[in-house]
């Protein structure tokens, strides 16, 4: 007898079940969507069609040999499609391509053949400009005594930098004669005692056909606009009325979070440099016409989920483009420069990222992302000057027209070419505000080869205030069900922090003979073939940087094969990676990459050893390529006839190649799987990255 009149449901028999819940294409939205958009499209293509067969005389048909139109290839040139996709929107026209970074915003039509360039800067009304907050406190920063007084040149910086400056110095030297080229024993004295005794020419500013025009601010102050953005804020004089602070919302590919007090101001003024982009380099004033636009937006290789949302949603709810997708930098890349499989060396003003592409994918473990870049090479040449007594002495970097000096100075002097180390004359003017323009004469010798050689040796790079403020404002993205962090990671990246974080124990086969550490040797993929490892170390040391033997069962441990691939190193945590800064030398992060991205198949590594593609503006230094082919063979130097650092093809300026791989992108018709719709969005919000994104998300 039942002791209720309930009905009982019985239990589910868990041998015989099955539901057709989410696997199918037609229950997923934007699947389903791109089903009925590709059906629309092949209905209105026949009714197309057939109404042109209707209206053509007899004589108009096309011949049995002429293409027809169903069989033309979605992805085929605006111009060999025989003027079938004619028209401003099949050439790009309503794609907007947007390249953020740390120091430039790159930005423009996909149709344009190049982008505009504008700083990705905001001045906003403030108390105190940014060289003066801090007690004007100059940078680079300078030691003092304790009464105030200044050091000599020589001990501004402090005996770290000076006996590591002057080791690189030696170092050089040696190198030079090795090489048979003529080193004077005197050119350090020379080049002090010239710059010492070298006072300025005073430019009166209506002889001076150079000057610049400065920002114009109305009279009264009352009367100012809020913000610039752009070039008219670096424009802005220092002690202008009112006061504006410079603020870069964007520092070594984070957002910045140390100069914010809030989350939303640091998301306004990156939403503020954009607008203002659009309208200013774009002409497009009136925002209701921007939901015509589709936006192509260029995220970093290792990027941070938590930035790709909010850009979407800035993108969708802010601007209204009418449709997004995103696209990784290197691939970009190797979209703009032509290249199938290629290891993309990215090195930007603050960030310099590495990957392996190989067929239109980027590898998700061959990401590396370290956090230096030009703007460091500027800050150590000044060091580097002001310890040799550069005249200007009171030059600042927190002032604006002394940071567009510095950056002036570099790329004019700078060069990695033994060739041109001498004692050399130059000149440069200094131009402010309301001051009479200066004329400098200085010396130099080997500071504008050394400086850029912190690539090599990124110790010399001030690195103290680079992790200052970080999770400050914005924390870590979680999963929506377990709370466990889920931003990417890349054992690649993982090798390197393990190698430099002092809280993670790193094999002792780490060490070179010096005793110095230069690379990772922590190989997450399991064992190699002895083989391959042997190749890579047969005129190394055993414990080289990147390539040394995977370590034995007593050492530190490697996860089991692929199936635990895509997992960092569980020695690792989260927090761990976010407080270690990834600093380490360019050549053994390339190594690493390549290591970890061909998987110890070395018909790939022998691939992306041939097809290491450097671009981004701070590998502009003349003779940067031949220098950094030459490292790459000294680590690897039986790998050393298949090495070879590529160029971006066509003349392509190597600061643009990123962008113009976006417009590539944008313009093809085959890739629409990828863009994100206005309702895709509104129902189902970040979400829908999981369905667009080209890569893992």
């Amino acid at each position: 007898m039942e002791l209720t009149t309930w009905p009982q449901v019985n239990m589910i028999n868990q041998k015989n079940y099955y539901t057709e819940y989410l696997k199918r294409d037609d229950q997923i939205l934007p699947l389903r969507l791109q089903q009925d958009e590709r059906r629309n499209q092949m209905t209105t293509t026949a009714k197309d069609r057939d109404r042109a067969l209707a209206q053509a005389r007899p004589d108009d048909l096309p011949l049995p040999g002429e293409p027809d139109i169903d069989i033309i290839d979605d992805d085929v040139g605006m111009e060999d499609a025989n003027g079938l996709l004619t028209g401003q929107d099949a050439l790009g026209s309503k794609v907007i391509v947007i390249h953020p970074g740390s120091q430039n915003l790159r930005i423009g039509l996909a149709s344009d053949a190049l982008p505009k360039t504008v700083p990705m800067v905001i001045a906003r009304k403030w108390r105190l400009s940014e060289s003066e907050e801090g007690r004007g406190e100059p940078k680079p920063k300078r030691l003092k005594l304790d009464d105030g007084s200044e050091l000599e040149p020589e001990k501004l910086f402090g005996d770290d930098f000076a006996k590591l400056y002057t080791t690189m110095c030696a170092e050089l030297k040696v190198h030079m004669r090795n090489n048979k080229r003529r080193v004077l024993p005197n050119s350090k004295e020379l080049v002090v005692n010239y710059n010492r005794r070298t006072p300025p020419e005073t430019i009166s500013e209506h002889n001076d056909p150079l000057r610049i025009d400065w920002t114009e601010l109305p009279n009264n102050p009352g009367d100012a606009p809020g913000y610039f953005t752009g070039k008219e804020a670096l424009r802005i004089p220092d002690t202008s009325n009112p006061r504006y602070k410079l603020f870069w919302p964007l520092q070594r590919g984070w957002y910045n979070e140390h100069d914010y007090n809030e989350k939303k101001a640091l998301y306004d003024d990156v939403a503020a440099i954009i607008e203002e982009a659009i309208k200013q380099q774009l002409n497009l004033r009136r925002k209701k016409d921007w939901a015509q636009y589709g936006c192509v937006f260029i995220v970093p290789d290792l990027y941070e989920r938590q930035y790709v949302v909010q850009s979407l949603e800035m993108l969708m709810r802010e601007f209204g483009f009418g449709k997004v997708c995103f696209i990784q930098e290197s691939l970009a890349a190797t979209f703009g420069a032509g290249y199938t499989s290629a290891c993309v060396v990215d090195i930007g003003a603050q960030k310099t990222s590495i990957c392996c592409v190989e067929e239109g994918m980027c590898i998700d473990n061959s990401r590396i992302n370290l956090k230096y870049g030009g703007a460091d090479v500027t800050e150590t040449f000044i060091k580097m000057m002001l310890f040799d007594h550069f005249p200007y002495s009171d030059i600042n970097l927190n002032r604006r027209y002394d940071f567009l000096l510095a950056e002036e100075i570099k790329s004019k002097f700078c060069t990695m070419n033994e060739a041109d180390i001498s004692v050399q004359l130059f000149d440069f003017h200094v131009r402010a505000s309301g001051q009479d323009t200066r004329k400098y004469t200085f010396k130099t010798y080997d500071e504008v080869l050394l400086a850029a050689e912190g690539f090599f040796q990124p110790n010399i790079f001030d690195n103290s205030l680079k992790l200052k403020g970080r999770r400050k404002l914005i924390q870590r993205s979680q999963d929506l069900y377990d709370g466990s962090p889920n931003d990417p990671h890349s054992t690649a990246q993982t090798a390197i922090i393990s190698l430099i974080s002092p809280f993670a124990s790193s094999p002792a086969s780490l060490l070179l003979g010096n005793g110095e550490m230069n690379g990772p040797a922590v190989n997450t993929q399991g064992r190699a073939p002895p083989n391959l490892f042997q190749r890579f170390n047969d005129d190394r040391l055993s414990a080289s940087a990147v390539g040394s033997p995977v370590p034995d069962e007593d050492d530190t441990p490697a996860p089991a094969a692929d199936n635990n691939a895509n997992n960092p190193v569980s020695t690792l945590g989260h927090a761990v990676r976010d407080d270690v800064l990834p600093i380490i030398s360019l050549d053994t992060a390339i190594l690493t990459s390549i290591l970890h991205g061909a998987r110890s198949d070395e018909r790939k590594t022998r691939d992306f050893l041939g097809g290491v593609m450097v671009v981004g503006g701070g590998s502009q230094i003349p003779g940067f390529h031949s220098f950094l082919e030459e490292k790459l063979k000294e680590l690897r130097p039986g790998f050393a006839k298949d090495i070879m650092i590529g160029t971006p093809p066509r003349e392509l300026d190597p600061q643009g190649v990123v962008w113009k791989g976006g417009s590539v992108f944008g313009k093809l018709r085959g890739t629409n799987d990828s863009w994100i719709g206005r309702m895709e969005y509104d129902r189902l919000g970040a979400r829908v990255l999981v369905y667009k994104c080209m890569w893992a998300w």
